[in-house]
């Protein structure tokens, strides 16, 4: 059998793939329940124990428990989940596309392109032809959000490929070098906007999931499926990657169809995840690393769970965003990096040794 077309299947060692899996059903569990809670968790009077019984019996649900079950809470529990496993297998994949445990999806631009993208619209949309405006409506900032990644990485792609070999040293290099680049070009738009903008930009700066509907739920998460399918195919090539770039080639892993494949998934689902929720960081570094530690480096199952366990995280964090200061609203980012800081630094110590150049 042709050893290219069929590679042979890499496993490392320490193979602890019966409590990943046992992993994987306890967080399919605790998703399950996590999502019961965020449906029936708010500031407001509405019982999720009540509206379930009013089905049941056959009785109509009350207009305020049907608008805040159904038009606000559903959707935002089903982008938190969206969101989450994007940005925690988006991660995933590229601590193991860089074989660095401190790799993130802002790492390839996307979340600073987005970001860019996101404050144009949101400063120089009113200067667009009413017509347009009037068509574009509220997803003009997630597709300019989203626009603004996908050109970022393929900026990428130009600078680190070279012969149809994509340098991961050029890409971390270039990816800082455009992420400034994009930040100084954000501060210069920022210098336009109003004080109603400022509070805009702040709010989505931060990270939100208050803007979820069904028609952003239906733009957005095809988008992020897309990048979320695509990841498990992956895993026996970053698995062979663990071993160095020759020994996956040796393996008859097509280790550039690898590169390219993982950023393209990162770029499809963090740049819709950004362009829907703004900048919510540290879920990319936590969820992999502390899956790894528990579970082993194994991408079969590191990518899987990596997804569920970054939509529990999330919605966690969505719970405590609107429910710690109701009835306002702490944006998410706030309590992502409360967690996500103090837990990077102690990755940053316990790799010292391995991180010095």
């Amino acid at each position: 059998m042709d050893a290219v077309s069929h590679p042979p299947t890499v496993r490392i060692s320490g193979d602890r793939s019966h409590r990943a899996r046992l992993t994987g059903w306890i967080l399919v569990a605790v998703l399950l329940v996590t999502t019961v809670l965020s449906l029936g968790w708010g500031a407001s009077g509405t019982s999720l124990t009540r509206a379930v019984s009013d089905l049941l019996a056959g009785r109509e649900l009350a207009l305020q428990d049907r608008v805040v079950l159904f038009d606000i809470r559903l959707p935002r529990m089903l982008m938190g989940i969206c969101v989450g496993a994007s940005l925690a297998v988006s991660g995933a994949l590229m601590q193991g596309l860089f074989r660095n445990p401190l790799a993130d999806p802002g790492i390839v631009g996307v979340s600073s392109g987005a970001s860019l993208g996101a404050i144009m619209a949101i400063v120089l949309g009113g200067a667009l032809p009413a017509s347009i405006g009037a068509w574009l409506g509220w997803s003009l900032v997630p597709l300019a959000a989203f626009a603004g990644s996908w050109l970022t990485t393929m900026a990428l792609y130009r600078i680190a490929t070279r012969q149809g070999r994509t340098s991961v040293a050029t890409m971390l290099l270039a990816g800082i070098a455009l992420g400034a680049i994009m930040s100084a070009i954000a501060g210069l738009v920022i210098l336009r906007a109003n004080d109603s903008q400022l509070r805009d930009l702040t709010f989505w700066g931060l990270g939100s999931l208050a803007g979820a509907n069904w028609p952003k739920l239906a733009v957005a998460v095809p988008v992020m499926a897309a990048g979320l399918l695509a990841a498990p195919l992956l895993a026996r090539g970053l698995n062979a990657l663990t071993l160095g770039e020759a020994a996956a080639g040796h393996v008859g892993i097509r280790v550039q169809r690898i590169k390219n494949r993982a950023i393209l998934s990162v770029a499809a689902a963090t740049g819709a995840a950004v362009a829907v929720s703004g900048g919510i960081g540290f879920v990319g570094i936590v969820v992999p690393h502390l899956l790894r530690l528990a579970n082993g480096p194994d991408h079969r199952w590191l990518l899987v769970n990596s997804g569920l366990l970054g939509a529990i995280m999330l919605l966690w964090a969505d719970m405590t965003s609107r429910t710690l200061i109701a009835p306002a609203e702490l944006p998410i980012g706030i309590v992502t990096a409360m967690i996500g800081g103090p837990f990077f630094l102690w990755i940053l110590l316990r790799n010292r040794g391995v991180l010095d150049l």
